[in-house]
């Protein structure tokens, strides 16, 4: 579908290069994916990008940002596209909606629909939606409907064999899951508990009603979501200064004012025993800790102000937890042979012993029965679902959806 305008063979050889190591590291798995990444012209799409830019297989390209430097919009990296895509297994005469618009994702999904199928792209920013229909007629992409619109809300769209949100979702849309057919397939980047997992769902219709459940769920970053769903962490400032902030997404501790003390106690720290390899992946490592500790959270600390009340191995980002009057997060350090790493806890308060213990021996028990296995099953039922009809290791409660987090049965 593309114009017949002349690329330069070096945009041609980046594209293939994207597109050999997204097969070999697994990415791509499918002939339709594969054929549509190596067609289309990524940096048609990013025009303003220099072609190194564009074609790094592992860097979103941001393309907008607010006064205070937050990201707004962004093209996603390769390897983020062909995962989605992957996930979203289209076929030929599906149609198609697309919850976050640019205009690269919904050529490729044009591509792999064909003349049969329809796309449908929407975005809340009309900055966005028109740079998305510009580029989009500008390559011969003119068939895809943009739309201009809060996707939160329902949409005058036909229903949809497939929903692919492209923007960092806190909640689960009641319109989403009207939008789509029976049996169809959500795939979203989806926060639980500060973490995102691109999760595709399909329909399930159990013995209470329908609800979604994961076929896949992997690691993610996306620019947050807009409009009505639109949702921000809450910052618990430790000590009453910006130096610690620990980062709750759904909702902040009963009596936050417990912590003010924390930090005036010796900071106790344990080494747990537990090795990965320098390149394995902690996606399950991650979900159980945020399935079994009931103040799971994040900790990020300001370099500018950062006295060493606390030594995390990265200021920005730490997985941590919260008890009463105590907190605790990770730390690592490399091994004797500097080819493994090793997990430890820092942990302050009156009570930094007892919760150290706690994380490790959630680490310990993730090493045992979790480390290499599946990751936990996604479901999401409608609010107010009673307990007793979600089968569930942690419930998480949103404003229209309940999330269960399941681990498979062994």
């Amino acid at each position: 579908m593309t114009n017949a305008t002349v690329e330069p063979a070096e945009a041609t050889r980046l594209r293939n290069k994207v597109v050999d190591e997204l097969c070999a590291d697994g990415n791509i798995s499918s002939p339709g994916v594969e054929a549509v990444m190596r067609k289309v012209p990524r940096h048609a799409f990013i025009p303003d990008t220099p072609l190194d830019k564009a074609y790094d297989t592992y860097v979103a390209v941001i393309t907008k940002t607010d006064e205070h430097g937050v990201q707004l919009s962004s093209v996603s990296a390769p390897q983020i596209q062909a995962m989605m895509l992957e996930q979203a297994r289209v076929k030929p005469g599906m149609r198609v909606l697309e919850i976050g618009s640019g205009g690269l994702n919904a050529a490729y999904l044009a591509e792999l629909v064909g003349p049969a199928g329809e796309v449908i792209t929407v975005d809340i920013d009309p900055s966005v939606t028109d740079r998305a229909s510009r580029l989009l007629e500008e390559h011969g992409y003119d068939k895809v409907r943009v739309l201009t619109a809060d996707a939160a809300e329902p949409l005058p769209v036909e229903e949809v064999d497939v929903v692919l949100v492209t923007a960092g979702a806190w909640d689960i849309a009641p319109a989403w899951i009207a939008q789509l057919k029976q049996g169809g397939r959500l795939v979203v980047p989806l926060r639980m508990r500060g973490l995102t997992r691109s999760v595709a769902f399909t329909q399930v219709t159990g013995e209470h009603g329908p609800y979604l459940e994961s076929e896949s769920a992997r690691i993610c970053g996306f620019v947050p979501m807009q409009g009505s769903t639109a949702h921000r962490e809450e910052l618990l400032l430790v000590n009453g200064t910006p130096e610690i902030g620990l980062k709750f997404d759904d909702g902040l501790p009963a009596d936050p004012h417990r912590l003010d003390n924390a930090v005036t106690f010796p900071r106790h720290e344990l080494w747990t025993g537990v090795v990965i390899g320098l390149s394995e992946l902690i996606d399950t490592l991650q979900m159980a800790m945020a399935i079994s500790l009931p103040g799971f959270c994040t900790m990020a600390v300001d370099e500018g102000l950062d006295t060493g009340l606390v030594a995390p191995v990265n200021k920005r980002f730490s997985l941590a937890a919260v008890e009463d009057d105590t907190f605790a997060y990770l730390v690592t350090r490399r091994t004797e042979d500097n080819k493994r790493i090793e997990y430890g806890v820092h942990a302050l308060g009156p009570n930094a012993k007892q919760l150290a213990d706690k994380v490790a021996n959630t680490l310990r028990d993730w090493e045992a029965n979790r480390r290499g296995g599946p990751s936990p099953v996604i479901r999401v039922y409608p609010a107010g679902t009673p307990d007793d009809q979600i089968p569930s290791d942690r419930v998480i409660d949103k404003v229209y959806s309940r999330i269960s987090l399941s681990w498979p049965s062994a």
